[in-house]
């Protein structure tokens, strides 16, 4: 019973103490490392199931790394790595067993991948062609839905912020992504992160239904809430199909049911131990012909949620952007994202909206707008020197300038 309260005591820290967002960052620091050599590796001729295999080996070895001591933390993968090509939108990440996908040029690919410590969790995905460089540019539908889920992408860092609804984010991931005559993936959605649970109460939707719009509840973001910001932008027509890939990619629900089989019940157990309620790939599995077996049952009984392969059409192709976003006192902070080069892209759409466009140009970073305002300040209080003005009022303005700036919860 100690330790059933313990947990529960666990579950509701959060970013207010300063350990938790160590782990956020540390988990954020690792993420990031792994997509790099993920990218890296993704080159022509290269397998899909490879860099799956490879990324999610990465993860648990960093993580196997640091905090030694902790012997009953757990740490290690909190989504499984995904290779997703072209029209294929999200959660592709095959098994030995099922054929294996080989990169070629051209080809647009988005990996998505997770990293927790302790239960803390940092989301990342990122967009990139094989092959594309400065000297090879990426050109045609591929490069708008590309620039447009990467500025969208930006535009909701400067959004998701402390007092806004969860509908302006919607609403302006939807008007850039029209500015590149692109759609958002239908009904997308963007969660909360709370300890082990990857898809948290409060959520953003992405171009929504009718039915969606009822349905969804609008939120407003709070200090010290956690988000995984995950834009997915389509150059068709932004609906979604399952087609015949294999779902690979499960959690485990809150539901109870009786298991029948054998097979099943020695699948779930291993799983509770194993992952607790954040996603897993059969791929882990010792006998992956019994673990396919096992999540039937589970499946069909509400114990596991899949995370189905999704596609855009045929001759589509979709770009996805997500990073893990903490909401601190003093402002947002981006933990996890991947490089971007625009100088890479060549779109023949760009952002007209004078609105969209200055919200653009504004800084996300704190840090960076705490310079400009000491420079600012700084500069005032030279010009003062200079006219035989007060120095000392010119540096307590400064001060002043740079106080609001760390006051302000925005």
């Amino acid at each position: 019973m100690a330790e059933a309260h313990d947990d529960s005591s666990d579950e509701e820290a959060t970013i207010a103490e300063e350990v938790v967002v160590t782990k956020y960052k540390m988990a954020g620091d690792i993420a990031n490392r792994v997509l790099q050599c993920v990218i890296k590796e993704a080159t022509a001729g290269k397998s899909v199931l490879v860099l799956c295999e490879m990324g999610d080996g990465m993860i648990v070895e960093e993580t196997g790394k640091i905090f030694k001591k902790e012997k009953e933390m757990k740490k290690g993968v909190a989504f499984p790595t995904c290779v997703s090509v072209n029209n294929c939108i999200c959660h592709f990440s095959p098994l030995r067993s099922d054929p294996d996908v080989v990169l070629t040029v051209g080809d647009v690919i988005k990996i998505d991948l997770g990293v927790h410590i302790d239960g803390f969790i940092a989301a990342v995905a990122h967009t990139v062609v094989v092959g594309m460089s400065t000297e090879m540019k990426v050109e045609g539908r591929k490069a708008d839905c590309i620039m447009a889920a990467y500025l969208a992408s930006e535009l909701a860092l400067r959004l998701v912020k402390p007092g806004e609804e969860n509908s302006t984010v919607t609403d302006a991931v939807q008007r850039i992504a029209e500015s590149f005559q692109c759609k958002p993936i239908e009904g997308m959605l963007s969660h909360q992160l709370t300890r082990n649970v990857i898809d948290g109460e409060k959520s953003i939707i992405q171009n929504p239904t009718e039915a969606h719009r009822k349905e969804h509840k609008t939120c407003t973001f709070a200090v010290h809430e956690v988000y995984a910001i995950d834009v997915l932008i389509s150059s068709g027509d932004g609906r979604s199909r399952q087609l015949d890939a294999r779902t690979t990619v499960y959690k485990k629900t809150d539901s109870q049911y009786s298991l029948k089989m054998k097979a099943s019940r020695v699948f779930f157990s291993e799983v509770a131990n194993k992952f607790t309620t954040l996603p897993f790939t059969l791929r882990v599995f010792d006998d992956e012909k019994k673990a396919r077996m096992g999540v039937v049952e589970c499946s069909k009984h509400g114990l596991m949620e899949p995370f189905n392969v999704l596609y855009e059409k045929e001759g589509e192709f979709v770009a996805q952007f997500k990073f893990t976003v903490l909401l601190m006192p003093t402002g947002p902070v981006r933990i996890t994202q991947g490089l971007f080069n625009p100088d890479e892209i060549s779109s023949q759409y760009s952002v007209e909206d004078e609105e969209l466009k200055s919200l653009l140009a504004t800084s996300a970073n704190k840090k960076t707008q705490r310079k400009k305002k000491k420079k600012k300040a700084a500069k005032a209080a030279d010009a003062a020197a200079a006219e035989g003005g007060d120095v000392a009022e010119g540096a307590d303005a400064a001060e002043g300038a740079d106080n609001a700036v760390d006051g302000d919860g925005n």
